[in-house]
């Protein structure tokens, strides 16, 4: 069976996935999209199915009387000043689709059960002092001063920092891929996070692929979205100063939250002594260097000619290194990419026969013996 495709939505596929279509052509089973790009052929229905997935198109897209503009579906914060960020990729719309879907459904069964609406989403304003709030924050999860410098590596910070997260009944993702898709890593210079605002299920979204110590302020500045109730998708940079106001608000929560001015100015007389001061503090709060480093200037104990030389030889230095590895084991992945919170609601769901386990599976990422294994290894075991 062949489909009648405009011309006009294989080439705005091909441009909406990153890929020329010389290069897509070289696949066997789409070597043919010259010619149905000017219409001298036809692509059959399962040949039309190939070219969907290896663009990472909705199928449906393609039976449209024109390319559709498609918008991030919730606040883009990431611009610099008015600069237009460009299209976004469908790595990154599949992802904010999922998490919206995930969030949808999870809201539904909380309501179900009758819970309470949660009392810290939307509590803080913008007119509120960012560091009082980012305070307040740090009191509601339960860390302690000091919590970070007991803490072996940057990893089991995240972790630690996830898991307390999740426990006030929010969901906290970290991925560096779409899905479990390893073919489809999450750019970071496109987005580093975003944040579902909600009442009763709130759900902040860390790209995984960024360094473990970026993501730790990351983390906090998406916190700090729910904090004001609203929803934002972020690059969460603090080497400049932030061109929205609700960024530089989030910022300067996050950096209070990380680095408390009392505890840094409390360890500066002798952090500054040492050969890399910013290195130093990064591995004690478990934050960037960049990120120690500008929390000092704003305190003014460097000025800012001190940091920026810094920020510039570390970042050329980091580009000298390349991006880190993935890897580790399937299931612990699944903590961070479904949410052990999560994972455990739509496990419990399926067991009971509120939902099917076909609709588990697609909630989860997980089929079949994955869902089992990960069920069992959250302790629940499935007939």
């Amino acid at each position: 069976m062949r489909v009648d495709i405009k011309p006009d939505l294989f080439l705005w596929a091909c441009k909406r996935a990153g890929r020329s279509v010389d290069t897509l052509a070289q696949k066997p089973s789409l070597h043919k999209l010259p010619a149905w790009i000017r219409g001298v052929e036809r692509a059959t229905f399962k040949q039309l199915e190939q070219f969907a997935q290896a663009t990472h198109t909705p199928f449906g897209y393609f039976f449209l009387p024109e390319p559709p503009e498609e918008s991030i579906p919730i606040p883009d914060l990431r611009t610099v000043g008015n600069q237009y960020m460009g299209r976004p990729s469908p790595d990154l719309l599949d992802t904010i689709y999922t998490m919206q879907r995930r969030q949808a459904w999870l809201r539904e069964m909380l309501i179900e059960c009758e819970a309470e609406p949660l009392e810290f989403v939307g509590s803080a304003r913008l007119t509120d002092d960012p560091e009082a709030v980012g305070r307040e924050m740090r009191r509601i999860i339960g860390l302690e001063d000091g919590w970070a410098a007991d803490v072996r590596t940057w990893k089991e910070a995240v972790g630690e920092l996830r898991r307390a997260i999740e426990k006030l009944n929010i969901m906290a993702i970290i991925n560096g891929i779409v899905g479990n898709n390893t073919h489809r890593k999450l750019n970071v210079e496109e987005f580093r996070g975003f944040a579902l605002s909600d009442e009763y299920t709130p759900l902040v979204f860390i790209n995984g692929a960024d360094a473990k110590s970026a993501q730790m302020f990351t983390l906090i500045h998406e916190l700090a979205h729910i904090w004001l109730g609203q929803s934002a998708l972020t690059d969460a940079g603090v080497a400049t100063r932030a061109s929205q106001n609700i960024e530089s608000w989030c910022d300067g929560a996050a950096a209070e939250f990380l680095v408390p001015a009392r505890e840094l100015k409390a360890c500066w007389h002798e952090v500054r002594q040492e050969q890399t001061p910013f290195e130093t503090i990064a591995r004690r709060f478990k934050v960037s260097p960049i990120v120690a480093g500008r929390r000092a200037m704003d305190l003014r104990l460097v000025d800012r000619e001190t940091f920026f030389a810094f920020y510039h030889e570390y970042i050329a230095r980091e580009r000298r290194r390349g991006p880190a590895g993935a890897g580790g084991d399937f299931y612990n992945n699944q903590n961070t990419r479904v949410g052990e919170m999560f994972a455990t609601q739509v496990i419990f769901a399926a067991k009971s026969g509120r939902v099917s386990f076909k609709e588990a599976y697609d909630l989860t990422g997980l089929h079949g013996g994955a869902f089992q294994e990960y069920a069992s290894r959250l302790g629940v075991d499935l007939p």
